[in-house]
């Protein structure tokens, strides 16, 4: 049982994150302190542990509109938050924390109106409630970081730039983060250190797309190293009509998701393929997987020209699943005009960003201090983030 926390300028924090690509979740503890104002960490563990598969199957139903209902997402929102408690039990057996930080499991997001898309209302769902976490761990439980920004007036996202502000910025670079997650998302650190410099948002896809389509046409849960993919040819005129998708006009402060970048939303607007007509591809697969990679390049490529390359880039860091698929990193290299590097060349580990972001944001919710970037999300004004489940100690 954990004994609630005095003094809140030092914590051991375990941040939990589980993405929309359900391929697993993700753990840190990190120990967070305050010193002469600044965030100081150090990573004490980490952890990767994978849904059971009846829980991914079911999650996989509740992230489609045409197969989720009501009593799904009830049970899911139970069941989900019995996962992250063996998960934080696991984790507490290596190292006692004082809080945990969970992402939730996000099955649909509205960042925004949208009548084609049949939005009405800008909103967010993330499942696995932290009251179970509390319950069985006996450890305060911050979580639903999206909820309060978008009662803010934000869109419930990006969560990580606020983090990555204060984790990776450097006196006298100008450093653009990008994740290449299933969403493609940048951050962008001026080299001032000044908060009100950060930009972040989405881009458009990164490998939600391109595992969709191994999945549907090579069996696979995605297209290992790229291999097929570099052996294909881009469809050019294809890739120009996926490239007017109305997601990349908009100005940020913008977020997406797999509610708009999908293979069927995919084939119908590069191919003509109906929505309603079975999966099937429209050219030589690896034709097809070429295209789609080159979308992902492409439509980050465009974001940083539109909206960051004018205030001045000194280097690239990439983060997040694409950083290990080398021929996305090769076309990456190729297409933009800045140096790519790895968070390894800077001597972090990127799979330690999203966790930590979540770890930041509990301890910084625990101290009653905002901890999303408005610049990010378009809040309308600083936000404390996140609900507090405390434990009975009793």
């Amino acid at each position: 049982m954990a004994e609630a926390p005095r003094d809140l300028a030092q914590l051991t924090v375990l941040g939990v994150m589980s993405g929309t690509s359900l391929d697993g979740i993700d753990t840190v503890t990190a120990r967070l302190e305050r010193v002469a104002g600044r965030l100081r960490w150090q990573v004490l563990s980490r952890g990767a542990h994978l849904y059971p598969p009846e829980v991914a199957a079911r999650l996989k139903l509740a992230l489609d509109p045409r197969t989720s209902d009501v009593i799904l997402l009830t049970e899911l929102h139970q069941a989900v938050g019995q996962v992250y408690a063996d998960v934080v039990a696991a984790e507490q057996a290596k190292v006692p924390v004082d809080l945990v930080a969970l992402s939730g499991q996000t099955v649909y997001h509205i960042p925004r109106p949208d009548p084609e898309m049949r939005w009405t209302l800008k909103s967010t769902l993330q499942l696995g409630d932290a009251s179970v976490v509390t319950e069985r761990c006996r450890v305060m439980t911050v979580s639903d970081f999206r909820q309060s920004d978008i009662a803010a007036g934000g869109q419930g996202a990006p969560l990580v730039p606020f983090s990555d502000h204060l984790l990776y910025s450097e006196p006298g670079v100008s450093r653009l983060v990008v994740n290449l997650g299933g969403i493609a998302n940048l951050t962008y650190l001026p080299a001032d250190g000044d908060p009100a410099g950060v930009l972040a948002f989405d881009t458009g896809p990164a490998n939600c797309i391109l595992d969709d389509a191994a999945r549907a046409f090579l069996g696979a849960e995605r297209d290992e190293d790229g291999r097929v993919a570099a052996s294909g040819s881009v469809d050019a005129a294809a890739l120009a009509r996926l490239m007017y998708d109305p997601y990349f006009r908009l100005a940020p402060p913008k977020t997406t998701g797999r509610e708009v970048f999908h293979l069927r939303s995919t084939l119908q607007r590069g191919w003509g393929v109906a929505p309603e007509a079975r999966a099937e591809s429209p050219l030589a697969v690896a034709d097809l997987l070429s295209t789609i990679m080159q979308l992902s390049v492409e439509s980050l490529a465009s974001a940083i020209e539109a909206h960051v390359a004018e205030r001045g880039v000194d280097e690239v860091l990439v983060a997040g699943g694409g950083a290990r698929n080398p021929e996305l990193m090769r076309r990456l290299a190729a297409r933009l005009a800045w140096p790519v590097k790895t968070f390894a060349a800077i001597g972090f580990d990127d799979k330690d960003r999203e966790t930590l972001a979540m770890a930041v944001m509990g301890f910084m919710a625990l101290n009653g201090e905002p901890n999303i970037s408005m610049a990010a999300t378009g809040a309308r004004h600083p936000v404390v983030a996140g609900k507090i489940c405390r434990p009975y100690l009793g």
